[in-house]
């Protein structure tokens, strides 16, 4: 596999020009997939605008200056994706990482940076008979909590990475979309519709309009209201 990445084949997750330079940075193997994450060095200098060449950019990050969930990152392509919370305490600012409605990687500045939303994407019972919870971002808890199930979201405090809240997957609670067409919108699942086969389980959700998507795109952030700070518009970085 190539150790370079052209502008112009990245994934279309990535919210960067494709046309004004040659080459971008590719993301290294880490916690989120190469489609569904950007390099931290493209937030900080193309995003943020915090660094006006990689070059600064990777010196931010050197020294200590960037923290992901709570763990300072000095590794310019680690992969950050949705949900991910970036914290710099140097400008006393924190963001979340959304995916917008045109499927792209976005910013949300946030003052909630001390919890994160993952979701419950498989679990396992491992040695002592304990649950293994098979997180979206690629990490796992181990919890001797029974009630957990698959696509049950979970609030985490960073950076202990201790369960505060569960948030069931079922109707009557909110969600909010995070691919396909319907990309970055909320509503209140009314239903879901187990499929049999190969085909994927479908959801409905109800906001201003009734729609539908696949199950694998839904992410349910609470019950009446959000648990977290979601975008309150579209855009790269909102304040």
């Amino acid at each position: 596999m190539s150790r370079h990445q052209k502008r112009l084949s990245i994934p279309k997750t990535w919210n960067i020009p494709r046309k004004t330079h040659k080459w971008v940075v590719k993301s290294s193997p880490g916690p989120h997939s190469r489609s569904e994450s950007i390099p931290l060095l493209l937030i900080i200098r193309d995003m943020l605008k915090l660094a006006d060449s990689s070059r600064e950019a990777r010196k931010i990050l050197h020294d200590g200056n960037v923290m992901v969930d709570g763990i300072v990152r000095r590794d310019y392509r680690f992969p950050v994706g949705v949900f991910d919370v970036i914290t710099i305490p140097r400008i006393d600012s924190s963001y979340r990482v959304f995916l917008d409605e045109k499927q792209r990687l976005s910013l949300q500045k946030i003052s909630d940076s001390e919890i994160k939303l993952c979701r419950i994407n498989n679990k396992t019972i491992v040695k002592g008979g304990n649950n293994q919870l098979n997180l979206h971002d690629g990490s796992n808890i181990v919890s001797d909590e029974y009630s957990y199930r698959t696509f049950d979201s979970i609030l985490l405090s960073i950076p202990d990475r201790k369960v505060t809240k569960h948030l069931v997957y079922k109707p009557g609670n909110m969600a909010l979309v995070i691919g396909g067409k319907h990309s970055g919108e909320l509503g209140m699942i009314t239903e879901i519709r187990k499929t049999r086969g190969s085909m994927p389980n479908t959801v409905s959700l109800q906001s201003n309009h009734d729609f539908e998507t696949i199950e694998d795109y839904v992410f349910v952030i609470g019950k009446n209201t959000p648990e977290i700070e979601i975008p309150a518009f579209k855009g790269d970085v909102i304040d």
